[in-house]
C-alpha cells in the first residue's frame, strides 16, 4: 500500500515513511492509494471473530508487508486491550462507548497504535524523532500515555490555556520523563497552526526529526475504523444497518467511519454532530466552506474551527458535495442543548453523557425524528468524569470517579507558558 499527498506535489510513500513523515513535504495529508475492499464472507459472519482478529483484517492491508504479520498482531491486541461495548439508551438509539482505555476517551486507540508503530519503526534507530500534536483536550492526554517512556520518541504537546478541562490538564501534564506540555496563551488553532508552521520550516527539519501523533498522522487516524466495526458486531439487526452520528471536531473519527464504509461495512447514514465550531454544518447547507477561528464551548474538544482532516473526507468523496451529502448530514448543537440532553437522558433513561457524547446524541435523535423506521448509534467519546466541572452543575449529583483519574488527583502539573508567536516556539524545540 502506498500513500499519496491530497495536494498531488509530493511522492508517493509507504505506510512507515508517512508515519514517520506526519505530513507529505508538500503539506498536504497522506492517503491511501487504494482502499481495501473486504470479503464479503467476513462482513457476514463477523459475529464469530474476536475484535482482535477484526482489527486485524481491517489494518493489515494498509500497513503492507512493512511490520511483520506477528509484530502487526501484537500491535493491534496491545492497542485493543478493553472493552468496546454498545449500550441500549432508547428503543432505537444506541451508545457506543469507547472510553474503557488507560486515558478514557477513544484516542486512546490511535495513539496506542502509533506509538507502537513507531516504537517499531525506531527500535534501531540512533536517531531520536520529536513528535508534536496539538490538542483541544483529548489527544493530549491519550498520546502521552500512549507514547510515555517509549524508547527513541519525545513528545512535545501544545494546548491552549483554560481550554481544556482540569481533568485532561493532569493526564497531559503530570508525567514528565519524554512528554513535555506547552500551556499555549490562544485557542486550538492556533497551536495547530504553530505546529504545521514548525513541520513547513526548513531549518528546523534539518536539524531535527519531527513528526506529528495529531490524527493528520496515519497511524492516528486509520485505526479509528476499529469503532465502527466493533459497533456492528454487536448491532443486532444486520438487515437494517445503523445510522452513526459522531462528534465531530477535527473530523478524523467520523472520516476513519467514513473509509471503513467505503471498505464494505454497512451503515445507513453517518452524522456529523458539531458545537458551535459548525464549518462543516454550514459547507453541508450551502456547499461552501469558510474556515474561521474556533470558539469556546462545553464540548471542548471538538473546539476546531478549521478541521484538517475535512480534506481527507473530499478526497473519499472525490469532491463531489452531492455524492458526500448522500451519505453523511450534520448538525449543529449549542451548550443550551447540550446541558438540556445531558440532564434529560439522566432522568429518562439513567445514562450519563458527556458533553460531546450529548452533542453525538442529538445530532442522531434529529436525523431519526423524521425516519422513524431506522435506528442509530453515537459514539459516547470520552468519559464524563474528564468533564465533571461541566456536567456535576447540570446533574447535580458527582460524577463517579474512576480509578485511574483518582491516582491523577494531586500530582503536580508540569508545564511550559507560551504565546502564540512562531519564533519563541522555534526557539524552544531548538534548545
Amino acid at each position: 500500500m502506498l500513500y499519496y499527498s491530497t495536494n498531488y506535489q509530493s511522492p508517493k510513500v509507504n505506510f512507515k515513511d508517512a508515519t514517520i513523515n506526519g505530513q507529505a513535504p508538500d503539506k498536504g495529508l497522506y492517503f491511501p492509494e487504494d482502499i481495501p475492499q473486504l470479503d464479503k464472507n467476513f462482513l457476514l459472519n463477523i459475529d464469530q471473530y474476536s475484535k482482535e482478529e477484526i482489527a486485524f483484517i481491517v489494518i493489515k492491508n494498509y500497513i503492507g508487508d512493512i511490520i511483520p504479520k506477528n509484530e502487526l498482531e501484537k500491535i493491534v491486541s496491545e492497542t485493543i486491550n478493553f472493552d468496546f461495548p454498545l449500550i441500549k439508551i432508547e428503543k432505537d438509539i444506541f451508545s457506543l462507548e469507547l472510553y474503557h482505555g488507560p486515558t478514557l476517551a477513544f484516542k486512546d486507540v490511535g495513539a496506542r497504535f502509533m506509538s507502537r508503530c513507531l516504537g517499531y519503526f525506531v527500535q534501531h534507530d540512533d536517531k531520536k524523532i520529536t513528535v508534536l500534536v496539538a490538542t483541544s483536550g483529548d489527544t493530549g492526554g491519550a498520546v502521552a500515555n500512549g507514547f510515555y517512556d517509549v524508547a527513541g520518541v519525545d513528545v512535545i504537546i501544545l494546548y491552549p490555556s483554560g481550554k481544556v478541562s482540569s481533568v485532561q490538564e493532569l493526564q497531559l501534564t503530570t508525567l514528565g520523563k519524554n512528554i513535555r506540555a506547552l500551556e499555549i496563551d490562544g485557542t486550538f488553532d492556533d497551536c495547530q497552526c504553530l505546529v504545521k508552521q514548525a513541520f513547513a520550516d526548513e531549518t528546523l527539519q534539518q536539524k531535527l526529526f519531527l513528526t506529528s501523533a495529531n490524527s493528520i498522522n496515519i497511524a492516528r487516524w486509520l485505526p479509528q475504523q476499529f469503532y465502527y466495526f466493533f459497533a456492528y458486531k454487536q448491532w443486532q439487526d444486520k438487515s437494517m444497518p445503523p445510522v452513526i452520528s459522531v462528534p465531530s471536531g477535527n473530523f478524523g473519527n467520523i472520516c476513519a467511519g467514513l473509509l471503513a464504509h467505503r471498505s464494505g461495512l454497512p451503515v445507513q447514514h453517518f452524522i456529523a454532530a458539531c458545537n458551535a465550531n459548525d464549518v462543516v454544518y454550514e459547507y453541508l447547507e450551502t456547499g461552501n466552506y469558510k474556515a474561521r477561528q474556533s470558539v469556546s464551548t462545553i464540548s471542548n474538544a471538538m473546539d476546531v474551527g478549521n478541521p484538517s482532516n475535512f480534506v481527507r473526507i473530499l478526497e473519499l468523496f472525490d469532491k463531489e458535495f452531492k455524492s458526500l451529502k448522500n451519505v453523511m448530514s450534520s448538525f449543529s448543537i449549542s451548550d443550551d442543548e447540550t446541558r438540556a440532553a445531558i440532564k434529560q437522558v439522566l432522568l429518562s433513561n439513567n445514562y450519563l453523557l458527556d458533553p460531546h457524547g450529548a452533542v453525538g446524541y442529538l445530532g442522531l435523535k434529529r436525523y431519526l425524528q423524521s425516519r422513524p423506521h431506522l435506528a442509530g448509534i453515537f459514539l459516547e467519546t470520552a468519559h464524563p468524569v474528564k468533564f465533571y466541572d461541566v456536567v456535576e452543575p447540570v446533574t447535580e449529583k458527582p460524577v463517579p470517579m474512576p480509578e485511574a483519574i483518582k491516582q491523577l488527583l494531586g500530582r503536580k502539573k508540569l508545564s511550559i507558558k507560551m504565546g502564540v508567536e512562531y519564533e519563541e516556539f522555534k526557539e524552544y524545540l531548538l534548545r
